[in-house]
């Protein structure tokens, strides 16, 4: 079987990753919620692991970072004011780095996200990483190729779970993330495997 040519590609959209010092870093939904108990996910330790490299990249490059949560109210296990709800402590915030929280898988929707990224002043490379694959990093990235950014997501720092599909069979964690993946690299944007990938993109001044 030969791949069809990607939407991308018909469009003349660019292939080449990012220098992550001239993007923003978006580290969505590293949150508790997914380490543990109803929402816990296949691969979330790898993932947060992975998530921590590649802040710490970012950091180093002098990457602005906006870290996102989602709030699903009290006694949810998105419950931001609860343990469960917080940022994992591998990849907490520090002091100047902006938290946006949304209540809809595109972190761009009733949010102040774009405001924040304007703020910025960057010229529209977006790095993201987070949870879950097939529903906030998927449709945050087409939310930000909606509106004029130029997303890139970091294949092993996202997540997700099995479910079930259409025909009644469980499609396992990962074919449903490779498969969100590839949607977002057919037109929504780049898809980075590793962090070391990524990073091997911005060459040492």
């Amino acid at each position: 079987m030969t791949a069809s040519t990607t939407l991308r590609d018909v469009i003349g959209l660019p292939q080449e990753l990012p220098r992550l010092g001239e993007s923003a870093l978006i580290m969505i939904d590293f949150q508790n919620t997914y380490r543990t108990g109803v929402m816990r996910l296949d691969g979330a330790e790898k993932a947060v692991a992975a998530g921590a490299r590649l802040l710490a990249a970012a950091r180093a490059a002098g990457a602005p970072v906006v870290h996102v949560v989602n709030d699903g109210g009290e006694g949810t296990p998105y419950d931001i004011r609860a343990e469960i709800g917080a940022i994992s402590a591998e990849v907490a915030p520090v002091e100047g780095e902006k938290v946006v929280v949304k209540q809809f898988p595109d972190a761009f929707h009733a949010t102040d996200l774009a405001d924040v990224l304007k703020d910025l002043g960057l010229g529209g490379d977006l790095v993201i990483a987070g949870f879950m694959t097939h529903m906030c990093v998927l449709f945050t990235a087409q939310g930000a190729f909606n509106r004029g950014y130029r997303p890139t997501v970091v294949a092993e720092a996202t997540a997700t779970r099995p479910l079930a599909a259409p025909d009644g069979s469980v499609l396992p964690s990962d074919v449903l993330r490779d498969a969100s993946l590839t949607t977002v690299s057919d037109l929504f944007g780049t898809v980075a495997r590793t962090v070391d990938e990524l990073v091997a993109a911005t060459p040492v001044s």
